[in-house]
């Protein structure tokens, strides 16, 4: 039997879009000579719905989706299986559930309900949904098939030193005699989720002796990134169909030979953040009724990565570079922003902030009469550059994105409504040492467009003469091994010194700001993730609190 893995890219929401974009998928699946195509967890209203499931008219839609679904793909000769938000029947909990559909010849012939609903990191499904009790295995013209969502999934026994659930559905559907296992997921990406995900996969197969097909989302999400990647694997672990990763794709595989396609995928995780950071951005742009950006250039590498992550999503001709200098500005600087623009070919403004700069320090002189230049007067260049771009953004509807990096954003070397101003943070999952790796990436696909001198130069934010980023901060390297282990392995401060061979003193500096800074982060715009702990909804630390990891 030939099974297709419809590997999609829903917006949520458009209910009407991804049921169209199913029944092409399916159409093309049929055509190749499939019996059954399978959809990602959620594909009909797209994942992660969130709050949309309190609206009554949102689960009347999406029931009404599925339907549709079944009549557009009567005609084809194929099932379908489709994740959707169902309507609980339960006089007691959640009035949503997030659902699968078995369609054949026009009817909805089984439904499932995922059991195990996830709390931690970006997931808050137990906010929005009501588990089921139970499951069982589909029974069907196409053998005897265990059918999980997501997270049902990610709770075997013998692979997981600590199990967060006391339930093992693919256990208990196994129990019943199925023969394949299918999964649907919506499971975001993060540097090696892909690897991991054969793992655990193969840890699975290995123990049931049976094959399985999984199938993953693609596409952004608000801070969210979804790779795909989908794979079926034989009962012996071994990978035999698998999807590109960060693209639509349909990739066929035939259940009794056990071959399948195997399109390219991006084996280098550097590559494949860079694309995440793309296809975020792109999505996010994309989805949220935008076309055009604007970016600050300052000439350092974070802008210049930033541009260049930009032109890929959007194209060179939606992008533009702002140069604003001010009076700390080197002459390296504009040169740099000016190379790269016209490297990557995008627009490209001088518009210098040393007038409104020097009008500011008269307005505010009788106020600060008797007090010495600190960093009030720094971050007031940073924030006429955001006011700058944010004039700009209203006046030519464009959406300014900003150009933090995650080490920054930990430790607060930033300004709020300064260069924290945009609408998205492209990078601000990215510690700085990976910024120039990702950098390089960049430089591979677009020729050299950023200069060696920007790679080579000190960081700097130049609000003060011969200001160096090392000035405030221990060297980046140093920086993001503490910030990795405290805020990805949540270690203590003795704990991260032992490991890194460091002074105590300096990781409690460090550690202390990351919490002092909390404020900062929670009004940052949002940010595309790419690690195992980002900045923004996956990491809800309170802001008003004085619990201190310290010594």
């Amino acid at each position: 039997m030939q099974i297709a893995l419809g590997q999609i890219n829903p917006v949520v929401g458009d209910l009407d879009a991804n049921v169209a974009l199913m029944v092409r998928f399916a159409r093309c699946a049929a055509e190749r000579g499939a019996g059954l195509v399978v959809f990602s967890e959620l594909s009909v209203t797209g994942y992660p719905p969130r709050d949309l499931v309190e609206k009554p008219g949102f689960l009347d839609r999406s029931e009404a989706a599925v339907e549709r679904l079944a009549l557009e793909t009567a005609d084809l000769g194929l099932a379908v299986i489709a994740g959707y938000v169902g309507r609980s029947h339960e006089a007691t909990g959640k009035r949503a559930t997030n659902s699968a559909a078995v369609i054949h010849r026009g009817e909805v012939v089984m439904r499932q309900t995922k059991i195990l609903l996830p709390t931690y990191d970006v997931f808050d499904e137990a906010r929005n949904f009501v588990a089921a009790d139970s499951q069982k295995v589909w029974d069907g013209p196409l053998g005897r098939i265990a059918l999980t969502i997501c997270e049902d999934a990610w709770n075997d026994r013998k692979f997981w030193r600590h199990q967060l659930y006391r339930r093992d559905p693919v256990d208990e559907l196994m129990q019943q005699g199925a023969d394949l296992i299918v999964s649907i997921n919506a499971s975001p990406f993060e540097l090696g989720k892909r690897e991991f995900r054969h793992e655990m996969f193969r840890a699975m197969v290995r123990r049931h002796q049976v094959p399985a097909i999984v199938v993953n989302q693609i596409g952004g999400d608000d801070q969210i990134v979804f790779d795909g990647s989908s794979f079926a694997m034989d009962a012996a672990g071994d990978v035999i169909a698998s999807a590109r990763s960060f693209s639509e794709d349909l990739v066929l595989v035939d259940t009794c030979s056990l071959t399948g396609d195997c399109h390219a995928n991006l084996p280098d995780e550097c590559d494949a953040v860079y694309e995440a950071l793309v296809t975020g951005t792109r999505d996010y742009i994309r989805k949220c009724g935008f076309a055009r950006v604007l970016i600050g250039l300052s000439g350092g590498i974070d802008s210049s990565l930033t541009a260049a992550v930009a032109v890929d999503a959007v194209g060179r001709e939606n992008v533009r570079g702002v140069a604003m200098p001010g009076p700390f500005s080197s002459d390296h600087s504009i040169a740099d922003a000016r190379a790269l623009a016209e490297r990557l070919g995008i627009a490209f403004d001088i518009i210098p902030i040393t007038p409104a700069y020097e009008e500011m320090l008269r307005t505010l002189g009788p106020a600060f009469e008797g007090r010495a230049a600190d960093v009030a007067e720094e971050n007031i260049q940073s924030r006429l550059r955001g006011l700058t771009l944010m004039a700009l953004s209203n006046k030519f509807g464009a959406l300014v994105l900003t150009t933090g990096n995650k080490s920054e954003l930990a430790v607060g070397y930033c300004t709020l409504y300064g260069d924290m101003c945009g609408g998205l943070a492209v990078i601000s999952d990215v510690p700085k040492t990976m910024v120039y790796a990702l950098s390089r990436v960049a430089n591979a696909r677009h020729e050299g467009a950023i200069p060696d001198s920007v790679f080579e130069k000190p960081p700097s934010a130049e609000l003060r003469p011969d200001q160096k980023d090392s000035d405030s901060l221990p060297p980046y390297d140093v920086l993001d091994g503490i910030l990795r282990l405290y805020i990805e392995e949540f270690l203590g401060v003795r704990q991260i010194a032992s490991e890194l061979g460091l002074a105590v003193e300096l990781v409690e500096d460090v550690v202390r700001k990351v919490d002092r800074n909390e404020y900062k982060r929670q009004q940052a715009a949002p940010g595309l993730k790419v690690t195992s702990k980002a900045f923004g909804m996956g990491r809800r630390f309170p802001i008003a609190q004085r619990y201190f990891e310290g010594l």
